[in-house]
């Protein structure tokens, strides 16, 4: 296969194009590794343009769907990005999917992602230069560690908070490495720089300035907005003297990005003439449609259920899955598997992964944040659901929303008493 990409056709990172070709930004990654005191990430605010508002979040394959939607009504389109609403490396599993999942499918698209970096290790590097991941946006707001703690809340790396000069000292260790790795890696690189009067201001230049010395290719000296309900609502906004004079300064160092929207998380569209309220009703009827990756090694779904005709089991309660398979003549259940035992946590929804092998999703009430994740990265559907069987059954194999059965229905044969298993397995 022969891929060629133009990357001048990238509106942000190249000015001249910007009223011919645009961008699509997919809502993959809700988590975010950071709290900025700039920053309220409300979604479901149309009308609002700033960076961490989204009005929904993907699913890898939801964000494929949602592009071929896109493209069949927008096709000068270009490039397709992920900017949050929290940070693609809060997000690893879902960000790189969407990635791969594009790339296979549109080898020519430009590929991008907006990141603050803490999350971005060598392995993730490496994984997104093999993809063709050809432009990374880094936010670096200062290289002062003393500068760096006024701007942030709290710094979470894995499950450890740190605040204050620790937090800001890791942030910038990893923030350093991350454009030394992008640049050893051929990944064109833009420093984003939210200028921040009072706080930063007097300071971007020399973040341009050490950021020309590791070889970013675009700076970006943003205005902050001030956002209700954040510490810094009442800072005022810097004003367009303010940013001519420091993009002036910067320019010295680095070609400077003028002509920056502040884009939302599910931005769509040409840079100043942005679609997002146009595709609104699409990109929600996306979310709410169930997307399983097409595979012919995964004829099956299995469901979690008491008496195999309704839905009504939480996933960490099931001793057994009902396995189903689609035949020509509607749905069949194929066997019943015995359940991993409760109470190994992370192993056991890894053995409940590799016994759903081949299975493309899996039907529960309810289940938690660790089981998805692990089901998902093991390319099983997790799907929460009331209802009957043949319902669940129908919206994954063709496709729907099962929004309209989750929690609708009473669920019949529950275990007395309702609570959790004791490891907190059961409570989904």
């Amino acid at each position: 296969m022969t891929v060629t990409i133009n990357f001048e056709q990238h509106p942000c990172f190249n000015a001249k194009v910007k009223g011919q070709f645009g961008r699509v930004h997919l809502p993959v990654a809700p988590r975010c590794n950071v709290q900025c005191n700039y920053c309220n990430r409300k979604y479901d605010c149309v009308n609002e343009s700033r960076p961490g508002v989204t009005s929904t979040i993907l699913s890898p394959p939801q964000a494929l769907y949602y592009m071929e939607r896109v493209l069949e009504k927008e096709p000068r389109i270009t490039v397709a990005g992920i900017a949050g609403p929290g940070d693609p490396f809060a997000n690893p599993e879902e960000t790189l999917s969407t990635m791969r999942l594009l790339r296979e499918k549109y080898p020519n698209l430009i590929l991008c992602l907006a990141t603050n970096g803490l999350g971005l290790r060598p392995e993730y590097i490496q994984e997104i230069a093999e993809i063709g991941v050809s432009h990374v946006t880094v936010t670096i707001n200062a290289i002062d560690p003393e500068i760096t703690r006024q701007v942030y809340r709290w710094i979470r790396d894995d499950k450890t908070v740190y605040r204050g000069r620790k937090g800001a000292e890791l942030l910038l260790e990893r923030q350093l490495n991350a454009v030394k790795g992008l640049k050893a890696a051929g990944v064109v690189v833009k420093i984003n720089c939210i200028v921040m009067p009072g706080i930063n201001d007097h300071h971007v230049v020399e973040v341009a300035r050490t950021m020309a010395e590791l070889g970013a290719d675009l700076f970006n000296a943003m205005a902050m907005y001030p956002t209700p309900d954040t510490p810094f609502e009442d800072i005022q906004e810097p004003d367009s003297l303010m940013m001519a004079k420091l993009r002036k300064e910067c320019e010295q160092y680095l070609p400077q990005m003028r002509h920056c929207t502040r884009c939302r998380a599910d931005a769509v569209g040409l840079l100043g003439a942005d679609q997002s309220e146009e595709f609104h009703g699409c990109l929600i009827a996306c979310s709410k449609k169930i997307v399983p990756l097409e595979s012919k090694n995964r004829p099956y779904v299995a469901v979690a259920s008491y008496e195999g005709v309704l839905v009504n089991q939480h996933l960490g309660q099931a001793e057994q899955f009902q396995i189903w398979e689609k035949t020509d003549s509607g749905f069949k259940m194929v066997e019943e598997r015995i359940a991993p035992a409760p109470g190994t946590g992370f192993e056991r929804w890894q053995k409940v992964a590799d016994l759903l092998h081949d299975c493309r999703a899996v039907l529960a009430t309810s289940m938690g944040d660790n089981p998805k994740e692990i089901l998902s990265k093991c390319g099983v559907l997790p799907v929460e659901m009331s209802g009957f069987i043949q319902e669940g059954l129908q919206a994954v194999y063709d496709g729907g929303d099962l929004t309209k059965l989750k929690g609708k229905r009473p669920v019949v044969g529950a275990v007395k008493g309702g609570g959790c298993s004791g490891d907190g397995l059961g409570c989904g």
